[in-house]
């Protein structure tokens, strides 16, 4: 019974990016009239993926969405380390204090006009740091991480201690090493989060050649756009061409994630589990 409910959750959950990745290489014509479950591929044509990849729109999206994923990772991961490292050493000052101040922003917060009004300020409109340096650092990582760090043996950073090593050597050389299967994890979910996200480039930027790749994606899908993209079909087949693009384009969108989550696969277990429990 567990290998039937987990097969099932399997092919629900794979079905539909096998159905967007047999569409986007059908033939348009075919695949609009077919009704139902879509189970194998109408033909095999890569005629939306040449129109996709050969897009201004979308090469400029993924040039700044590349941008956002690594600055954006860098930062964060830098912030969350060096601040997980002061709030899990025990001999800081008002240490649960700051702790509980930190996880208070979890549950409340000023809402989306304040932090426009902060970004505006800060002079980051219409600037790809917008969607960086607001969300540096985020309390969820930073509490896993804080717990990953007090989990390792106070010997080994006492012994470090007698060396004469200061906090950077044991945070560089000692506490991370011994923790990077949770750096991993922190790195993938602070990769996926900015990869996937749109709603605040959307407020923050305006010109379109700051757009990154899923704002691209969502004006495609949502707004339809896609007569520029298949401006060399004839008339009468536009629309088809079209739907097959969208597919395309989430293809293209969604294919580097996918290929990244194998390689961290191995760190994600256990990196979750000693973020989360302490001991």
């Amino acid at each position: 019974m567990i290998y039937l409910v987990l097969s099932l959750l399997v092919i629900v959950t794979l079905y539909p990016l096998i159905h967007v990745a047999f569409a986007s290489v059908s033939n348009p014509d075919q695949l609009m009239a077919h009704q139902g479950m879509l189970l194998k591929p109408f033909g095999f044509h890569l005629e939306a993926y040449q129109i996709v990849l050969k897009n201004p729109n979308i090469l400029t999206g993924y040039a700044n969405t590349l941008f956002i994923v690594v600055v954006g990772v860098m930062m964060s991961l830098s912030l969350t380390c060096l601040g997980a490292y002061v709030l899990s050493r025990k001999n800081v000052l008002w240490n649960r204090y700051f702790v509980f101040f930190i996880i208070f922003t979890m549950f409340f917060h000023g809402g989306l006009i304040p932090l426009y009004l902060v970004v505006k300020d800060m002079g980051l409109i219409n600037s790809l740091w917008a969607a960086i340096v607001p969300f540096a650092m985020n309390t969820f990582h930073l509490i896993i991480m804080r717990t990953a760090f007090a989990a390792v043996p106070e010997s080994l950073e006492e012994s470090a201690k007698i060396d004469g090593a200061n906090h950077f050597i044991i945070l560089l050389r000692i506490v991370l090493p011994l923790s990077l299967p949770v750096i991993a994890v922190i790195v993938l979910y602070a990769a996926v989060e900015r990869w996937n996200g749109w709603f605040y480039a959307s407020i923050f930027l305006k010109d379109r050649e700051l757009f990154p790749l899923q704002l691209i994606l969502r004006e495609i899908l949502i707004a339809n756009s896609t007569d520029s993209m298949s401006s060399n079909a004839a008339f009468g087949d536009l629309f088809q061409i079209g739907e097959t693009i969208k597919y395309a384009t989430i293809m293209v969108a969604t294919l580097p994630i996918l290929f990244v989550y194998p390689f961290m696969q191995k760190y994600f277990v256990k990196g979750v589990m000693v973020g989360a429990l302490k001991g």
